[in-house]
């Protein structure tokens, strides 16, 4: 236990470096269990300052979140129809949709998927040996190693991608209906709303 407690210490150090925050004595362990969210404190806090929701908000909140998990579903099902695992998916989609003409790296890739350094690398080292894409030096920096598809990891995602920008448009129709109408609130951190 006190090794996970050290390990979860020492990602939430690294991660608030990233960010340029430090570690307070009073962090807890918990709070590196998702890094962007804050504690339970907080959610306490802001939950006290709000005003009551209303049940129809609730059956939104669950519509919203249903739905989400819905696609979610449906998409690891694509992939596996399609020859990849859902995780194989992700990292091609982070791989084409990153902006640098270069290719990521490794650590964009940790940053676009939301996992550690060590699992991506161990997610690109299986979906290069499928010939799904490839590693190449960068030409500025000899220590940077870039990612790119390959022709074949480009086929598969553009085919999964027209997929899934149809079914998006099939879905586009019913959530403007979750949030139409919806009442103001202030955020949670008590700072108004800004458009």
């Amino acid at each position: 236990m006190r090794k996970t407690v050290n390990n979860a210490r020492k990602s939430r150090s690294a991660a608030q470096r990233r960010q340029g925050s430090s570690v307070t004595a009073e962090s807890s362990w918990t709070d590196s269990a998702n890094l962007d969210a804050p504690g339970p404190d907080w959610i306490t806090q802001a939950a006290a300052s709000q005003p009551e929701l209303s049940d129809d908000l609730y059956c939104r909140l669950l519509a919203l979140r249903s739905g989400l998990r819905r696609f979610q579903h449906w998409s690891e099902a694509q992939a596996k129809a399609a020859g990849l695992t859902p995780a194989q998916h992700q990292l091609l989609l982070a791989v084409r949709g990153n902006d640098d003409p270069a290719g990521p790296t490794i650590s964009d890739l940790a940053d676009s998927l939301l996992l550690r350094h060590h699992s991506v690398v161990g997610l690109v080292d299986r979906a290069e040996a499928a010939g799904l894409l490839r590693r190449k030096r960068d030409s500025e920096d000899h220590r940077a190693v870039r990612l790119k598809l390959t022709p074949l990891g480009e086929r598969r995602l553009a085919a999964l991608s027209a997929l899934h920008v149809e079914e998006l448009r099939r879905l586009a129709h019913q959530l403007p209906d979750l949030w139409e109408g919806l009442p103001d609130l202030p955020c949670a951190d008590g700072e108004p709303q800004t458009d």
